[in-house]
C-alpha cells in the first residue's frame, strides 16, 4: 500500500518549528499600509504564528510559505493569493475572503473557515477536520493533480469535514478523500465529485441535482432527503447499498447504473 504524504507543507513546518514569531500586528499592519500591486507586503516564509491578524486586507501581501498556524485571519481579505507551502492547520479564516487563491500542499487541519468565501479557489492539501459550514466553494477546483503523479497522487484530504450549508456548486473534487463528510444541507449543484471516496458522509437534506458521482465510494453514505435530479450514480451496481435512498427527492431522476 502506498503512503502518500504532502511533504513540502512538512518540510516546511519542521523547518519553522523551532521559530520564534517574527512580526506582531503592528508590525504587520505597517507593511500592509506601504504595499501595492507592484511592491507587495513581504511576508514571505514569515512566522506569523498565534497572531490576531483580523478584519485586515492582505489583497497586496506576499504570504507564500510563511506559518500561520493558530493565527486569527477572520474576515480577512486574501483574494487571489498564493499561499502555496504555507502552513495552515488550526488558523481562524472565518468569514475571510479567499477567493481565487492557490494553496497546494499545505496542512489545514482543524482550521476554521466557516463562511469563508473559497469560490473558484485551487486546492491541494490535507484539510481534514476542518469546518467549512456555510462557506462558500462554488467552481472551486480541488480536485486531483494529475500532472504530479511522480510525486503520488496529489490531492484534496477532506475527511471529517463540516461543510454543513455550504455552497459546492460546480466545485470540482475529483479523486478527493471526503470519508465522514457533513454535507447535510449544501448545495452540490453540478459538483464533480468522480472517484471521492465518500465513506460515512452524510448528504442528508443537501441539493445533489446534477452532481457526478461516478465511481465514488459510498459504504455507510447517507442521502436521507436529499435531491438526486440528475445526480449520477454510475458504477453503481446495487443501490439498495446506498443509505436513505427511499426518503431523497426525486430519486427516479437519478441516474444509476
Amino acid at each position: 500500500m502506498k503512503i502518500f504524504v504532502y511533504w513540502p507543507a512538512l518540510v516546511v513546518l519542521f523547518c519553522m518549528s523551532a521559530r520564534a514569531a517574527d512580526l506582531d500586528r503592528s508590525s504587520v499592519e505597517q507593511r500592509l499600509a506601504q504595499a501595492d500591486k507592484t511592491h507587495p507586503a513581504d511576508l514571505r516564509r514569515k512566522d506569523l504564528t498565534d497572531l490576531d491578524l483580523s478584519n485586515l486586507d492582505f489583497k497586496n501581501a506576499d504570504l507564500w510559505g510563511s506559518d500561520l498556524r493558530r493565527s486569527n485571519f477572520s474576515r480577512c481579505d486574501l483574494s487571489g493569493l498564493n499561499l502555496d507551502l504555507s502552513v495552515l492547520s488550526k488558523v481562524n479564516f472565518e468569514h475571510a475572503n479567499l477567493s481565487k487563491t492557490s494553496i497546494f500542499g499545505v496542512h489545514v487541519g482543524s482550521a476554521n473557515l466557516s463562511y469563508a468565501d473559497l469560490s473558484h479557489s485551487r486546492f491541494i492539501g490535507v484539510m481534514d477536520r476542518a469546518n467549512l459550514a456555510h462557506a462558500d466553494l462554488s467552481y472551486a477546483a480541488w480536485g486531483a493533480d494529475m500532472k504530479n503523479q511522480s510525486m503520488g497522487l496529489m490531492r484534496a484530504s477532506l475527511n471529517n469535514v463540516n461543510l454543513t450549508g455550504a455552497n459546492l456548486s460546480h466545485a470540482n473534487f475529483d479523486r478527493a478523500l471526503m470519508r465522514y463528510a457533513n454535507f447535510s444541507g449544501a448545495n452540490l449543484e453540478n459538483a464533480v465529485l468522480f472517484g471521492v471516496d465518500l465513506s460515512g458522509a452524510d448528504f442528508s437534506g443537501a441539493n445533489l441535482s446534477g452532481a457526478d458521482l461516478t465511481g465514488t465510494t459510498l459504504e455507510d453514505t447517507d442521502f436521507s432527503g436529499a435531491d438526486l435530479t440528475g445526480t449520477r450514480f454510475a458504477g453503481i451496481k446495487d443501490k439498495s447499498k446506498l443509505k436513505g435512498l427511499s426518503s431523497s427527492k426525486h430519486l427516479d431522476k437519478a441516474i444509476i447504473d
